[in-house]
């Protein structure tokens, strides 16, 4: 089992296939299941001097239900008070844990059919972060050591009271109901970025009277999710907005569950058809993972005439910007660096400039275009560890120094966190681009859109009838590999990679020297720094590669101005047993990220291949060799 702070996985179904999409699990695995649950049980009776309440859900898969009796049972079995949900979201039951002590939820996100896992969390609406992970782990695997840990798990589930396991079930229906409506008002506040009721209203009034005058259509792929279950349908249609359903049935997934480009085609069809049946209002569409806290973007190209996918660092840029802007709007249009302006300038005691910082979080291999973007409101990014807690632990680190991180997440993946949220939601990241089409300009106030090109230099650019392939175009361009793509993912032989990353060091360090003139002609590189991302901690300048260990290692290159024109990124995934690369360039042309990839590729397999040779050199030479 992978056990890292963004979910413990591993493959559930019993034949032991990824791809099998049966409901059963092995013996083996349900004692697993029961000493997780018993883990955190332990952990939350002692963060906590009352009886622990805790929401519990799954996400669609088919081992779901097993694994959750497993986990209710042992549980229950340690006085925990649990509401069981059944089949829910991440973004609502992470809504709704935070009325309670915790959730315990069941899902392997976009990993295969097969694949399933636990994401625990306290009441903060996140799973827990990188150091409590940690201590639950060794607890865990503590437990899984025992030579009577079966017994032991048996024994445990067997003393769970009949009763209250009876009433869990019987009460899944209230759960699920009572968590949608906490959910419901979890996500106004969230999109509106208002706590109070009447704001909220008011900008949900203004979306409803702008669609009614100008009709907008989405699309949704469900591919069978747990979002099937969730508020999409509902709250759209009560914001006006025409919604259509494709795999719309819970638990029938579809095709692949990973929301990359490959999967999100269904969605883009589905589209094709509506405008060809006269549907022109369809403008947008997404697919959820299977959790359905990730959701990928298409839109409606009136250039092309056809659906297009957009790809993840886009959508999350496109994100970035919409949520920059609207805070911009709520300022009555004046951007963060321009209200930090104001506050120097009258030396109030109101306007203390600490309280005017705008920051964005992101992950390490998120594109450079979010700095452009960053900038131009004002704002400054922040950088973290790949994995979703530390991107929000980060953006938390940030407030309590005095930013407001209105938006937060991982680029390379898509979708975003939106404050107060803790997590990704589709539902935010579609509100994201709502709010940047239907907010448009009213009198002298501008519109979302009108206010990105005035402070971007981009004046020209702007137009009252522009479509979202307008705002695309005002995007820094740049070329950046996707994570799904096959040349992302690589398989390396050597355990240790604090010890792969010297060795890839020594080499970049040859091939830097030995190249340089050629990367300054091709490339215009004339300097790069060594960054480092571990956890909420980014290490700028490192002269240690290594230092990095199985966190983040990103080699920037910089012009003559010290301008970083693109970026090679390197990590050991801590959800699935691969080494994921990533390169970002500055501009259009695909063909310089391509060739970057292969330079950072063909240096970390040189890098491999020494360990190779010491194993085969030790293992002798009549031994069969090892393969990378």
């Amino acid at each position: 089992m992978i056990t890292s702070a963004s979910g413990w996985r591993k493959v559930f179904a019993a034949s032991g296939d990824e791809a099998d999409a049966g409901s059963l699990v092995s013996a083996d695995d349900t004692v697993i299941a029961a000493l997780a649950a018993e883990t955190f049980a332990c952990r939350l009776k002692a963060k906590v001097t009352h009886t622990p309440v805790i929401a519990v859900g799954t996400d669609a898969r088919p081992t779901g239900p097993a694994i959750a009796d497993a986990m209710l049972r042992a549980l229950l079995a340690h006085s925990v008070a649990v509401r069981y949900a059944g089949v829910i979201a991440a973004p609502e039951i992470m809504a709704y844990a935070r009325d309670f002590d915790g959730f315990v939820y069941i899902s392997a996100s976009h990993n295969p059919i097969g694949h399933n896992g636990i994401k625990f969390g306290f009441d903060d609406g996140g799973v827990l972060d990188r150091d409590e992970n940690a201590a639950m782990v060794a607890d865990f695997e503590e437990r899984c050591a025992d030579p009577q840990a079966a017994q032991h798990a048996h024994a445990l589930m067997g003393r769970c009271p009949a009763a209250r396991l009876d009433w869990a079930y019987a009460e899944q229906d209230a759960v699920k109901q009572q968590a949608l409506s906490v959910y419901r008002a979890f996500a106004k506040r969230t999109i509106a970025a208002a706590d109070d009721r009447a704001a909220q209203d008011e900008l949900f009034a203004h979306i409803r009277a702008n669609v009614a005058r100008q009709p907008l259509g989405v699309v949704c792929d469900m591919n069978g999710s747990a979002r099937v279950r969730s508020l999409d349908a509902g709250f759209l249609a009560d914001c006006g907005i025409s919604f259509y359903a494709i795999n719309n049935t819970a638990g029938n997934i579809a095709h692949a569950i990973i929301p990359e480009p490959e999967n999100l085609v269904y969605c883009a069809r589905k589209m094709n058809r509506l405008h060809k049946d006269g549907k022109t209002d369809v403008l947008l569409g997404y697919m959820p993972d299977c959790d359905g806290d990730r959701g990928n973007i298409v839109y409606w190209n009136e250039r092309t005439g056809r659906a297009e996918v957009l790809k993840a660092q886009e959508v999350f840029a496109l994100s970035v910007l919409a949520e920059l802007a609207y805070a911009t709007y709520q300022n009555g249009g004046i951007p963060a660096h321009g209200l930090l302006a104001k506050a120097i300038q009258t030396k109030n005691d109101a306007e203390d400039p600490a309280e005017q910082r705008l920051g964005v979080a992101v992950n390490g291999p998120t594109s450079l275009r979010i700095e452009d973007i960053a900038a131009a409101f004002g704002a400054q990014v922040f950088r973290a560890e790949v994995g979703e807690a530390n991107v929000v632990n980060l953006a938390r680190e940030k407030r309590a120094q005095g930013y407001v991180v209105p938006i937060l997440g991982e680029g390379s993946n898509g979708g975003n966190i939106t404050h107060p949220a803790a997590v990704r939601d589709p539902i935010n990241t579609l509100f994201a681009l709502i709010k940047l089409l239907v907010l448009r300009d009213a009198g002298d106030r501008k519109g979302l859109f009108h206010l990105w090109c005035a402070v971007s230099n981009q004046r020209d650019k702007y137009k009252d009838d522009f479509s979202l392939a307008d705002v695309i175009d005002t995007l820094p361009a740049y070329a950046t590999t996707g994570v799904s793509e096959q040349r992302a993912v690589l398989h390396v032989a050597t355990p240790n990679h604090a010890v792969l990353k010297r060795r890839f060091q020594k080499l970049f360090v040859q091939e830097w020297q030995k190249k340089r003139a050629a990367l300054l002609k091709k490339y215009g590189f004339c300097s790069y720094e060594a960054v480092a991302t571990n956890g909420t901690k980014e290490t700028r300048g490192i002269e240690d590669f290594g230092i990095s260990g199985k966190g983040g290692l990103k080699i920037i290159f910089y012009n003559e101005k010290t301008q970083p024109l693109a970026f090679i990124w390197m990590r050991c995934s801590g959800t699935e047993p691969v080494f994921r690369v990533l390169c970002d360039v500055k501009g259009a042309d695909a063909k310089k990220e391509k060739s970057l990839l292969s330079w950072e590729t063909e240096m970390l397999a040189q890098a491999d291949e020494e360990y190779i040779r010491s194993q085969e050199t030790e293992r002798g030479q009549d031994d069969p060799p090892l393969s990378p």
